[in-house]
Formats: structure tokens, C-alpha cells, sequence
């Protein structure tokens, strides 16, 4: 964004209950590797490690970086209790947390401040 663009914050969305924010499960993960989908323009498929075991989760988000391999080896923030997903015939087994996507922004990953352990939760 420039200084001639203004960001106007989306409306704050219904309350939730405790219960519900406790219902997510968000974890610490490295990932391990980037690999291309082959039957998507958009897909990318991680390799993260969770500390205790690995898995595939896919993100969209080939398009909105250069080099979609610079995220290897970083730690960033995943909802690891979804059902897995079969998408452009892969199975994602949860979903990378990015920031600005859903307000049309080209999105960053939410990531740590510092490193932690693989597996941490977050909340």
C-alpha cells in the first residue's frame, strides 16, 4: 500500500463464545518444504513438522509470492484440527494462518516473534 491508498478495517464479526475460540486448534509449525501442485496454478503443498509428526497442508499461495520456496525453514501458525481436504487431487490436512487475505491484501503468514517449540499452541 501507498500513502494515497487507505486501509478501512472490516467490521468486527459476531461475538463468540469461549467455547468456540477454544474449539481451534492453532499450532507452531516449521516447514520442512514447499513443493509445486501440479494440477493448480495456485496451490503449493508444505511439509510441516508439528514436533511430534509431520504433515501436508496445502496453501494458495503460488501466485502471491515470487518464490514461494523463501518460506522454507520458517515457523508460522496453522489450524491443525480441520478435516482433511482433497484439493487439485492433494489432501490438505489444515490451513496455513495468513493475514490480509480475506481484506483483499496481498497476505503475510503469521508467523512467532521468536522461535518456539514445533507444536506450541497458540491462545
Amino acid at each position: 500500500m501507498n500513502a494515497t491508498n487507505v486501509f478501512t478495517p472490516a467490521p468486527i464479526k459476531l461475538v463468540i463464545s469461549p467455547d468456540v475460540l477454544e474449539s481451534i486448534d492453532v499450532r507452531v509449525g516449521t516447514i520442512e518444504r514447499v513443493e509445486g501442485v501440479a494440477k493448480s496454478g495456485k496451490l503449493v503443498k508444505l511439509t510441516v513438522n508439528f514436533g511430534d509428526h509431520t504433515r501436508c497442508i496445502l496453501a494458495g499461495i503460488r501466485k502471491e509470492r515470487a518464490d514461494p520456496q523463501e518460506i522454507a525453514g520458517r515457523q508460522a501458525l496453522f489450524v491443525v484440527n480441520l478435516a482433511p481436504k482433497t484439493m487439485a487431487g492433494e489432501t490438505s490436512e489444515g490451513m496455513m494462518f495468513d493475514i490480509g487475505y480475506a481484506d483483499g491484501l496481498l497476505p503475510v503468514m503469521a508467523v512467532p516473534e521468536k522461535p518456539i517449540p514445533n507444536g506450541a499452541r497458540a491462545g
